[in-house]
């Protein structure tokens, strides 16, 4: 199985940023989808799931109505539309296939900063 996210950036507060994921070697359209966010001395945290059928994406609340999670299973792919962007949205982003502890990449970085 092979993760691989891009798209992460520096950024200014109030900006935006689109993350990408692609995978392979798995039926991406069985595996619920989602992204986690790490900062450095804190525990990976989940901020949106795309689930593989059916419910509605869930969202980390100090993220909805900004970050919006979609998926094309006929390509793979899913992607993380963040707006709004904030310094505490500052981290390592991890695409993740499936439930923990899941299939996941090396991650992109994104820094929210002035």
């Amino acid at each position: 199985v092979q993760v691989t996210e891009s798209g992460g950036a520096l950024v200014q507060p109030g900006g935006s940023l689109r993350l990408s994921c692609v995978v392979s070697g798995l039926v991406f359209k069985d595996y619920h989808m989602a992204w986690f966010r790490q900062v450095p001395g804190k525990e990976r945290e989940m901020v949106a799931r795309a689930y593989n059928i059916g419910n509605d994406p869930w969202y980390k609340k100090s993220v909805r109505g900004r970050f919006t999670i979609a998926r094309d299973n006929d390509k793979s792919t899913v992607s993380l539309q963040m707006n709004d962007l904030q310094p505490e949205d500052t981290g390592v982003y991890y695409c993740v296939a499936g439930m923990s502890p899941g299939f996941s990449g090396r991650g992109t970085q994104v820094i929210v900063s002035s």
